[in-house]
């Protein structure tokens, strides 16, 4: 759902702009308490570098027509909402600036329809919803997969009503709307699947790394006369002052990497669901030329490699490096902002 230049006219993008400008700048403030530990912040780098490398995978969702990641959901429930915001601004601004992927005058709209509305629109009900619903890992993995395919949609009605507003063409609403809304649902299917099982797998190592399942604890079970049962209540045992998350971090690395350098290739050749809506319906007769449609990375290729397998495959490895180098740097500047500083001791003589 990349909104090209020229999509949206100059004076809405420029209030989208200043929409996503706050909403980064809430972020900010809000991402301090969030960032709080040691090892959160390379964490967030790295769910930002897996969000570009999935949002390389097209699936194909109709006849024609693929959809790919958004993310927020996914960030959301990792690392926190605000934390959440920032990730995905850092993916549009790399994908934007190196990739020619998202207009740059376009931004702000991409980082409002695709950053703030899914981020909130996930957490809000993720947060609704685990808490009517037990709290166990597959409570919460459900709540992360129904949490995600809403987003998906609300980000679609987001989209048309800046579209209403600010649309450079003129194509009735209603028709973009039902379009828009259609394909988006059935993209929001492939979001739930990939956020559920990415947001489970992390559970099933390391729950205490999901933003989102703060304080779950799934009862120990104990097989009796065939059945399961829930084992008596033990005493709570302090968890261990840190835990090391190396191997977490360089599992989610080596995956990303894998993800866009290799599994991109075999990706949907095919328009996403905006590219299809947009050609069907006429709203991208005056598309723009990105401005770094010259760049050497330009469409998720490296320029002047004439394999297209090695040159998607260096420009998804590059990306993925690019993005966890810039987003672990933003959120540690973010961390080390909101850690106080250590309170002067005092000694006998100042007493």
């Amino acid at each position: 759902m990349h909104v090209p230049d020229g999509f949206i006219n100059a004076p809405v993008s420029a209030v989208a702009g200043v929409v996503a400008a706050g909403a980064v700048a809430v972020s900010l403030r809000g991402a301090r308490r969030e960032l709080g530990g040691e090892r959160t912040a390379p964490l967030a780098g790295l769910v930002a570098a897996f969000i570009f490398a999935v949002q390389m995978l097209n699936f194909p969702v109709a006849a024609g027509t693929s959809g790919h990641l958004l993310g927020g959901a996914l960030a959301a429930i990792l690392v926190g909402p605000y934390t959440g915001v920032l990730c995905i601004a850092v993916v549009l601004l790399m994908q934007g600036v190196l990739f020619a992927d998202g207009g740059l005058t376009a931004l702000g709209v991409n980082i409002t329809v695709m950053g703030v509305v899914t981020t909130v629109v996930a957490y809000a009900l993720f947060r609704g919803l685990t808490r009517v619903l037990p709290r166990t890992r597959r409570s919460t993995t459900t709540a992360s997969f129904v949490a995600a395919l809403v987003s998906v949609p609300a980000a679609a009605v987001v989209f048309t009503l800046i579209y209403a507003i600010g649309g450079t063409t003129d194509v009735p609403v209603s028709k973009v709307l039902t379009a828009m809304v259609g394909v988006h649902v059935l993209i929001g299917i492939g979001e739930a699947v990939i956020t559920a099982l990415t947001v489970g797998a992390v559970l099933a190592v390391r729950p205490d790394l999901v933003h989102g399942a703060r304080g779950l604890s799934a009862p120990l079970k104990l097989r009796v006369d065939g059945e399961l049962v829930d084992a008596p209540a033990a005493a709570p045992v302090p968890a261990p002052a840190t835990r090391s998350t190396r191997k977490v971090w360089a599992a989610g690395l080596a995956a990303a990497l894998v993800l866009a350098g290799f599994v991109s290739f075999y990706a949907s050749a095919s328009p996403d669901g905006l590219e299809k809506v947009a050609a069907d319906k006429g709203i991208d007769r005056k598309v723009q030329e990105h401005d770094a449609a010259g760049s050497p990375l330009a469409d998720y290729g490296v320029k002047d490699v004439g394999n297209a397998r090695i040159s998607g495959g260096l420009a998804g490895v590059i990306g993925v490096g690019v993005t966890v180098a810039v987003g672990s740097g933003v959120f540690w500047a973010v961390r080390r902002r909101s850690t106080p500083d250590a309170p002067v001791a005092r000694t006998a003589e100042s007493v």
